[in-house]
């Protein structure tokens, strides 16, 4: 029988969401397959981390495609962005959260690649003077990083509905990005 790898990752991400420290005996149960079959697919936790860091990265740069990041208003751009890289944000936290990925020089260049795609719609949006530009486009963009897996945190335990989410991180993070006029 072969081993579906995508549905192990889907599972293994579906489970490390919700519990970080699982074991892979505990991602095996979860994709419904033998520990021995999951080593054989993965030789161990940091190969798994790596294929989730790559479905990670996969999963953010269809995001950031559906969003249209070049049209309309900055903010626009940013408020498509949280609604279409929602569903992924679970596992993202997760990935957020292994410092090792983002470590040395082996960090993947996907997340460099996605890093500019999102700072340059908050560079746009200060050119245009949609927003304030005291606030570097690097740390907005790490600000949208952090409210994403915060969100995604609070959702899972319960202490945020999913439907608000979108608009709760837009919110915060755009109403403290709103250039305000000077009186």
């Amino acid at each position: 029988m072969a081993v579906d790898r995508e549905h192990v990752l889907r599972s293994a991400a579906a489970l490390l969401t919700r519990k970080s420290t699982a074991t892979m005996d505990e991602v095996a149960r979860a994709a419904g397959i033998s520990r021995a079959t999951l080593h054989r697919q993965f030789a161990g936790r940091d190969a798994l981390v790596r294929a989730l860091e790559a479905l990670g990265i996969a999963e953010c740069e269809a995001a950031l495609d559906r969003a249209r990041l070049d049209e309309g208003p900055a903010g626009g751009a940013v408020r498509r962005l949280i609604r279409e890289i929602e569903p992924a944000t679970g596992l993202l936290a997760f990935l957020y959260s292994e410092n090792q990925l983002f470590e040395g020089e082996e960090q993947n260049a996907g997340w460099a690649r996605i890093d500019g795609r999102v700072t340059a719609v908050f560079r746009r949006g200060q050119d245009t003077g949609e927003f304030r530009i005291d606030l570097s486009p690097a740390w907005l963009t790490e600000a949208l990083y952090g409210l994403l897996a915060a969100g995604a945190w609070s959702v899972l335990d319960g202490k945020v509905a999913r439907n608000d989410f979108p608009a709760m991180i837009a919110e915060l993070l755009l109403g403290g990005a709103l250039r305000r006029e000077e009186p």
